[in-house]
C-alpha cells in the first residue's frame, strides 16, 4: 500500500509580504511527521492551490520533500481545468521530489464519464508518478461514482482514490467495485466510519492541528478497539466537522495558530474569520483537549 495511515492535507503558510513562508511550512511538516503522519499532501484544497502560481506550487513540494527525506511520502495536488496544465504541474512535482500525485476531474467543466476517463488517462500516460484520483463534488462540480472510479482504476498509474463525497457508504461501494484501488477517507467527520469500512488511510485536515490524536484514531480502529476509538473521535469531531465547509482553510489555519504552530493568513478571496467564527474554532480546539496558545 502506498497511502496507508494519516496523511495531512498540509496548509501553505504565507509571510507578511504574502509569499510562501518556506520556514514555517518546513517546521509544520516536520512536526506532522514527528506526530506520526505517514505522508504529506501539498497543493491541495487545504494548501490554497488555486491561489498558487506554478513556481509557488513547485516550491511547496520542494520544501515538503526536503523535510520528508524518506520519512513520509509527498503527494502533490495537480488539479486544473485541462490535461496540459495538470501534466505541467505533474512534471514540476516530479522534479521537486514528489512521490505521487492527486488529481480532481477537470475543473470548470462538468465532463461526462468518457471525458473524465480520457482526462485521467492522458495525464497518467504523461507521468511516471502514481496518481490518486480525487472525488470531491463540491470542489470540482463532478461526483465520480464507484463505477467510474472502477474504470479509472484500470488505467495504468491510477492507484488510489481520495473519497470526499460526504457519504461514508461510498467507501465500501468503491472497494467492492474496484478491488485494486486503495481508498482513502477524504473528509474528516467520517474517518472512523471509513476506517471500519476498509479505507487504507486518511487525507486529513484536522491532522494539521492534532496529528497524534488522528494517528491514535487510525490505530485504534485498525486494532478493533472501537470503544477507545470512539472516545478519541468524540474529541476530534467538533473541529473535524469544520472540514466540509467553504471556509475550511480559514478554520484550520486559525486552529493551527491556536495550538502554537504557523497557520497564518489566507490569500484573497478568502477573508479573515468573524469573531463568532473564531470562537467556534477555539471551542473546537479546546474540545481536542490540547493546550490553546496565547
Amino acid at each position: 500500500m502506498r497511502f496507508e495511515g494519516v496523511i495531512p492535507a498540509v496548509v501553505t503558510p504565507f509571510d507578511e509580504s504574502g509569499s510562501v513562508d518556506t520556514a514555517a511550512l518546513a517546521a509544520n511538516a516536520d512536526w506532522l511527521i514527528e506526530g506520526g503522519a505517514t505522508g504529506l499532501v501539498g497543493n491541495g484544497t487545504m494548501g490554497e492551490a488555486q491561489s498558487l502560481n506554478a513556481a509557488e506550487r513547485r516550491l511547496v513540494i520542494e520544501t515538503l520533500a526536503a523535510v520528508a527525506e524518506g520519512r513520509a511520502t509527498v503527494t502533490a495536488g495537480i488539479s486544473s481545468g485541462t490535461p496540459a496544465a495538470s501534466i505541467g504541474y505533474a512534471a514540476d512535482a516530479a522534479a521537486a521530489g514528489a512521490d505521487s500525485l492527486m488529481l480532481l476531474p477537470p475543473l470548470g467543466y462538468e465532463g461526462d464519464d468518457r471525458e473524465i476517463e480520457t482526462f485521467y488517462r492522458t495525464v497518467a500516460e504523461a507521468t511516471e508518478l502514481p496518481i490518486m484520483a480525487y472525488n470531491n463534488p463540491k470542489a470540482s462540480g463532478i461526483d465520480m461514482r464507484p463505477g467510474l472510479l472502477a474504470r479509472l482504476g484500470e488505467i495504468d498509474g491510477v492507484v488510489a482514490v481520495k473519497e470526499c463525497s460526504g457519504d461514508a457508504r461510498r467507501i465500501a461501494e468503491i472497494l467492492n467495485a474496484a478491488e485494486d484501488l486503495e481508498v482513502l477517507v477524504g473528509g474528516d467527520d467520517w474517518a472512523l466510519e471509513g476506517f471500519c469500512a476498509g479505507a487504507t488511510g486518511w487525507i486529513a485536515g484536522v491532522a494539521n492541528v492534532a496529528p497524534r490524536e488522528c494517528v491514535d484514531l487510525f490505530r485504534l480502529c485498525r486494532e478493533g478497539r472501537l470503544d477507545e476509538a470512539r472516545a478519541v473521535y468524540a474529541r476530534i469531531l467538533p473541529l473535524a466537522r469544520l472540514d466540509m465547509h467553504p471556509k475550511l482553510v480559514q478554520f484550520f489555519k486559525a486552529a493551527i495558530d491556536l495550538v502554537g504552530r504557523d497557520g497564518g493568513p489566507c490569500r484573497p478571496p478568502r477573508l479573515e474569520l468573524s469573531e463568532d467564527e473564531r470562537q467556534e474554532v477555539e471551542a473546537a480546539v479546546r474540545a481536542l483537549g490540547v493546550e490553546v496558545a496565547g
